[in-house]
């Protein structure tokens, strides 16, 4: 049965802990949305991810930090390709407002 669904409902106006939640998944690709709200990686934690991964910033901001030392500020419609073995974390979202977050894992 087709349920139409929103990618901005949450049930709570402010959340806790990070909403990570895997859309749709295939033998080749993984469509997630997270949801942040001044949430960060944990200190000394990297992602370094088998596939591939491309970033879109749907609503609020984000900052993520690179192993090189590079940082990019990720505002709403930003979008970036991480490609696998690049390692990456969140430093900083924004914590006033959620940070809807659309990721494709290929």
């Amino acid at each position: 049965m087709m349920v139409i669904k929103n990618i901005f409902n949450t049930r709570t106006a402010k959340i806790k802990k990070e909403i990570f939640e895997e859309l749709l998944t295939t033998k080749s690709f993984t469509v997630e949305r997270i949801i942040s709200q001044g949430h960060s990686s944990a200190k000394e934690f990297w992602y370094d991810q088998d596939t591939n991964e491309f970033v879109l910033i749907l609503q609020g901001s984000a900052k993520l930090r690179f192993e090189n030392g590079k940082i990019l500020n990720m505002k709403k419609g930003d979008y970036i390709l991480i490609p696998a073995h690049v390692k990456h974390r969140v430093d900083w979202t924004d914590p006033k407002i959620k940070t809807y977050w659309l990721t494709i894992h290929h």
